[in-house]
């Protein structure tokens, strides 16, 4: 469970130093942008994002939206790799 807290606290820390050296804003719940969104918050707009393979072994994300891509920025170029 620490190694969890941990984990989660770290991303949470990273999003939001990120979203503060860029310039960034991320939507709140009410949908005022903000720069210190919690982690809680940004895992469930991750929530209906899937990655469908087709035939030829080619990956699509499907349901990406632009608050996704905001905090995919943030996080640097191995989440850009996965979320492309």
């Amino acid at each position: 469970m620490t190694c969890c807290l941990m984990v989660y606290a770290g991303l949470e820390h990273q999003i939001r130093t990120t979203l503060v050296e860029k310039n960034c804003y991320f939507p709140s719940m009410k949908y005022k942008p903000e720069q210190r969104p919690t982690a809680r918050w940004v895992f469930q707009c991750f929530e209906g994002i899937a990655v469908i393979y087709l035939p030829d072994k080619t990956a699509l994300v499907a349901n990406l939206e632009t608050r996704n891509q905001t905090i995919i920025d943030c996080l640097g170029e191995k989440y850009q790799k996965i979320y492309s």
